[in-house]
């Protein structure tokens, strides 16, 4: 079936097709491993930027500190 598409397809050489493979397993490899991770760990990382290390939120903080200097 692949092989009469792409037959029908023009002048696809090679490279076009091993690209857009590469890509395809790529995109599918990378949403398998996201899926499947931690909903705990995804919610840790992206509360990351918004903590100072212990644990608690700096956002407000840092902006109050920064503020006068």
């Amino acid at each position: 079936m692949f092989k009469y598409i792409l037959e029908r397809a023009g002048d696809i050489n090679w490279m076009g097709v091993s690209a857009l493979v590469t890509f395809f397993v790529l995109f599918v490899i990378a949403s398998a491993v996201i899926l499947r991770r931690n909903p705990e760990y995804i919610r840790k990382m992206s509360h990351m930027p918004l903590e100072d290390g212990t644990g608690n939120p700096v956002a407000n903080q840092e902006i109050a500190y920064r503020h006068e200097k």
